[in-house]
């Protein structure tokens, strides 16, 4: 057996050594969670207001799932679940505006605040080309608003009116 010359030695200890940062730049990949539970990564909008319907947007590779079809215009708090293998994002797009929430990875959640008017909007994973791969659904919102009072009058039950 030979013995490596310095040269090689510290071109094999660089090597190692950079081997190791990458490692742990990608997370060891087990989500770094040991318990099996994974905290959300914060988001501009994860605390949906008083009043927002809430919509389940499953996140998979490459499709999502809306729990709802119908849309009046109104607030809507959309929480993303992401049960894919890959990093994803959830993006609406109409004439309310635009929104996107944070890229969450696989069992991670969050929520998107947006208010819709009427109109038609896309939503899509904004990740990486997602979108062309499949990642994307259109809504209609029309009709009456949501999310209001209902400020019909209302009459006392008198009986023998109009009798």
């Amino acid at each position: 057996m030979t013995i490596p010359k310095p040269r090689t030695r510290a071109l094999l200890g660089l090597s190692a050594a950079a081997l190791a940062g990458l490692l742990a730049a990608c997370g060891g990949g087990d989500g770094g969670s040991s318990s099996g539970t994974t905290t959300p990564p914060p988001d501009q909008n994860s605390s949906a207001p008083a009043g927002a319907t809430r919509v389940k947007a499953d996140l998979a590779d490459f499709r999502i799932t809306l729990s709802q079809r119908t849309f009046a215009p109104g607030t809507y708090a959309f929480v993303a679940t992401n049960t894919g293998d890959h990093d994803h994002a959830l993006e609406v797009e109409g004439p309310g505006g635009e929104k996107r929430s944070s890229t969450i990875g696989p069992g991670e959640s969050t929520t998107l605040t947006v208010t819709l008017k009427d109109g038609t909007y896309d939503i899509y994973c904004p990740v990486d080309g997602h979108k062309d791969l499949g990642m994307k659904t259109e809504i209609t919102v029309a009709g009456a608003p949501v999310n209001k009072p209902d400020t019909t009058p209302t009459t006392p039950n008198t009986p023998g009116n109009g009798y």
